[in-house]
Formats: C-alpha cells, sequence, structure tokens
C-alpha cells in the first residue's frame, strides 16, 4: 500500500508525505518543522521514521523548515545541486555594504596587517625590506578611481556577514524554543549545515528505500526546478507544482499517474483585479510563474489520459483564487470522466492536511 498526505500546499507553505510499509518521504518542507511534525502525526505518519526529505526547489515556501527537520530527525536531503546552492545562499544570514564602505574596512585591514608584520617585517622566510623602502597603503580616492562605477548612479553593494544578533531578512522574529540551533554542533557555525545531502539530476531516476523516484524539470522562476513521479507496489505518484505552463516533458510524464497532484493556482481575472503589484502579476502569468484554473482545464480536456483515481489541486492562491473556482474548472473539464474509481477531484488546504489517500 502507498499512502499519500498532502500535510500543506499554498503560498504560505508546501508539504506532501508519501510512504509505504518500508520507506517514508517528505516532498518539500515549506511549513515550519513543528507544524510538519504536528500534521505529519494528525496524519498518522511518524517523523521519527522519516527516511528522506525532496526538494523540489529553493523558494522560502518550500524549504521554509528544511534545515530543522533534516538535523531534528537526521535525515538526508535530496535536492539538485543548484537548488542546495540557491537554498544556502538564501539561508545564510547576509547583509550588504557600499562599496565605500568595504573599500574603507579592507584598507584598515591592510594597515592592521603591516603594523603586525603580516607583509613581510616579522616574516623570516619574506625577508627584510630593502633599504629605504616604503610601502604606501592605499587611499580610499584611489582605490574608488580604479573601480568602474555602474550606470546611472546605482550603488553597487557588497555581501558581508551581520553583527552579531543582527536578524535574517530583516525582522526580528523570535525563533520556536523547539527549533534553537544547538551550540557545539557543527550547525551552529553553519546555519545550511544538514546532515547528509544528495544531489540528483532532472530526468536520472533513483532510488530511496523502495521507493522508485524520477525527478523531471519543470518551468518556473527558481535555480533548477523539479517535479517527482514516485513508483512504488504498482502505484505511479505524480507531483506537478509550481509552473508557468505545462511543457512537453511534464505532460508526458504526468501520463499514467494513480494520484495526480497538480496546481490550480490562480483565477486569471482575480489575478488581474487582485491586490499584488503589476510586476508580481507579471510574474504570476509568466511561463515561468503558476498555473491558472483555466490553464489546468485545458490539458485536463484535451490531453489528460484520465487514469489518476485521484486529482489533487494544489497551491491555490488563497489572494487570487476560490477553492470552489478551482473545482468547478477541474470538473467542467474532466466532464464525463468523473466516477467513483477515477478522477476524484480534491483540494489541498494551505491550514490543514488533507485526509491520507491509501492506494
Amino acid at each position: 500500500m502507498v499512502r499519500v498526505s498532502v500535510l500543506g500546499s499554498g503560498s504560505k507553505g508546501n508539504c506532501t508525505v508519501v510512504s509505504t510499509s518500508r520507506t517514508r518521504i517528505v516532498l518539500d518542507a515549506g511549513l515550519s518543522c513543528r507544524e510538519i511534525v504536528k500534521r505529519m502525526r494528525f496524519s498518522g505518519e511518524d517523523p521519527e521514521k522519516l527516511d528522506a526529505v525532496l526538494i523540489t526547489h529553493e523558494h522560502q515556501d518550500h524549504v521554509q523548515g528544511l534545515s530543522v527537520l533534516a538535523r531534528r530527525w537526521n535525515v538526508p536531503v535530496y535536492a539538485t545541486q543548484a537548488t542546495h546552492a540557491a537554498w544556502r545562499a538564501w539561508i545564510t544570514p547576509r547583509t550588504t555594504m557600499s562599496l565605500n564602505a568595504w573599500l574603507e574596512l579592507r584598507r584598515q585591514q591592510y594597515a592592521e596587517s603591516l603594523k603586525a608584520g603580516a607583509y613581510g617585517e616579522n616574516d623570516p622566510a619574506a625577508g627584510s625590506p630593502p633599504s629605504g623602502a616604503s610601502v604606501e597603503i592605499p587611499s580610499l580616492a584611489a582605490a574608488a578611481e580604479t573601480h568602474s562605477q555602474p550606470e546611472h548612479g546605482s550603488s553597487e553593494t557588497i555581501a558581508a556577514q551581520p553583527a552579531e544578533g543582527a536578524s535574517h531578512n530583516g525582522a526580528d522574529v523570535l525563533p520556536d524554543p523547539e527549533e534553537l540551533i544547538p551550540s557545539g554542533g557543527p550547525a551552529s557555525a553553519d546555519p545550511a549545515y544538514l546532515p547528509c545531502v544528495e544531489h540528483f539530476r532532472a530526468g536520472i531516476p533513483f532510488e530511496v528505500g523502495d521507493i522508485h523516484v524520477t525527478p523531471f524539470t519543470i518551468p518556473h522562476d527558481a535555480a533548477d526546478p523539479v517535479g517527482f513521479v514516485l513508483q512504488a507496489e504498482g502505484v505511479r505518484v505524480v507531483v506537478a507544482t509550481d509552473l508557468g505552463y505545462l511543457a512537453p516533458n511534464v505532460r508526458m510524464h504526468l501520463r499514467g499517474a494513480d494520484l495526480l497532484i497538480i496546481e490550480s493556482n490562480h483565477d486569471v481575472e482575480m489575478l488581474r483585479d487582485g491586490p499584488y503589484p503589476w510586476i508580481v502579476k507579471q510574474r504570476v502569468l509568466s511561463r515561468v510563474g503558476h498555473l491558472s484554473n483555466d490553464a489546468l482545464g485545458e490539458y485536463l480536456s484535451s490531453e489528460y489520459d484520465g487514469a489518476a483515481r485521484y486529482v489533487i489541486l494544489a497551491h491555490i492562491s488563497e489572494s487570487n483564487n476560490l477553492p470552489a473556482l478551482a473545482r468547478s474548472s477541474a470538473e467542467r473539464a474532466l466532464d464525463g470522466r468523473l466516477g467513483v474509481l477515477r478522477n476524484n477531484v480534491l483540494l489541498a488546504s494551505q491550514h490543514e492536511p488533507l485526509k491520507p489517500i491509501d492506494l
């Protein structure tokens, strides 16, 4: 038996558990660790028996609880190399300083090194400086002149580590006590520390226990986003969310699914008239954005093979969609193919887990 438990889906966090009698994996960890564990237990899944976490891409609503979940339960994380690198860059605390401030910092460090003899004065291997030689510390103005300034007067910034106690992303949010990183371990020195990371490549299958995983490329504005086909015990589960359109390779992988988790993110008119800034609306509507009710409906009515026992509509926007609109659009597209054993349309919720599905 294969069990699928959608713990949450939407812009505030995405997480799904797929389990067999031998293996239990989490797809994305976009909720907090505490919330993932709570919803797993509510759904009858044991977090202590978790075998792996698979990540589709590095956006916050898919990785928010990743580091704590992986460290707390000591489980390996599977991601593409580009996704892992992008996640590390996102989670590592950084601030910015202006070019002038960076040059002044480097000048001070250089001056201190000279006083300490780091450049040869007290270094036997370097020897003594020539008689009468003088060392000039580069001036800030001279250093700035050698650096080409960006056009239109924009200021260049240099990444630097923040002062101790500075908050990440500028938000002074107190962490959950259960999610604090213990001092003294590798995680306390590196917020991006994970117990084990396995890199995979889209198009190349791999195994996690008795679950056969095939990652496939999806069109989304992330470093290297993927969807997943998971096969075990003769059951095929396909997860395809966060995609701007249904590319040919995606359509190919959707075939023959016993359970299909697919995006129905927004109603186009609600999005156009909604509260998002225009630049965000353009992103969502683009070919690397999110799938609309209409786009999914067109696929379901024209190319979908009708094989799935369950079609779960996921990543439904709370601002630009309504569950009733998403459902009615999908059901109209599936007109004549809905039945007791095929194409039961379910809605994944942001705020509570969907009832586990046994296949």
